[in-house]
């Protein structure tokens, strides 16, 4: 097998074990959590505390928790926690709801946990819906379906990092593949040269030997009889 065969052989077994390489991270072992939302809307606070970073197939955790200062009916709350398939495409990974019940001063949280799908990465989206009704003195204040919406957990693209780290381990290997072949040319470069060189100096020295030998022959004295 020639030098340029052993080359081709190194890249194509490069290629298929970085094909089969799988970048893997562990999680937090902690479940890091990070506030993501706090607003008021129509007297009742909501805050929202996730998960701040997971990858995918991971569970997310978000604690919601809603808080009145003042007599509060709500009518219905929702939930709906939105990842983006490749980093583009909206689709539902969990929604929860609860309705008819007074706050009273109170707060009530919320805690939910679910998977994330295997495709899906950069930043979720949470959607809070919320209809209620705030008692002040005589006067009802009512809220007839109310939409928040925010940011959260980020979900790490795994894959674009595995590419990207496959594409970088099979450039270098590529250039040190390379180096090793203009090694190997430039040893048989080398090499070609030096005899080059030797059948030089023979085809010299044969030409010389001969020259010699010609001339000795054309100078010996003729004999007599």
């Amino acid at each position: 097998m020639n030098a340029d065969s052993k080359i081709i052989m190194l890249l194509a077994v490069s290629v298929l074990a970085l094909g089969f390489l799988n970048i893997v991270k562990g999680q937090d072992p902690q479940g890091t959590m990070q506030a993501f939302l706090d607003s008021t809307i129509f007297e009742i606070r909501i805050q929202a505390s996730a998960t701040a970073q997971v990858q995918p197939t991971e569970n997310v955790t978000i604690i919601l928790t809603l808080t009145s200062q003042a007599e509060t009916y709500v009518k219905f709350f929702n939930l709906s926690v939105f990842g983006f398939l490749n980093g583009t495409e909206r689709v539902l990974m969990a929604n929860a709801s609860d309705s008819a019940y007074w706050l009273n001063t109170t707060s009530r949280a919320y805690n939910y946990t679910f998977p994330v799908p295997e495709w899906v990465s950069g930043w979720t989206y949470g959607e809070v819906q919320l209809a209620n009704s705030v008692e002040q003195g005589m006067v009802t204040i009512r809220n007839e379906g109310f939409v928040c919406g925010f940011y959260m957990t980020n979900v790490e693209n795994v894959y674009l990092e595995g590419l990207e780290h496959d594409f970088s381990a099979l450039e270098q290997n590529y250039t040190e593949l390379g180096q090793k072949l203009n090694a190997t040319l430039q040893a048989n470069s080398n090499q070609l040269d030096s005899t080059r060189t030797v059948a030089g100096v023979l085809g010299v020295t044969t030409v010389v030997f001969v020259a010699t030998t010609m001339y000795l022959v054309l100078r010996k004295p003729k004999q007599y009889w």
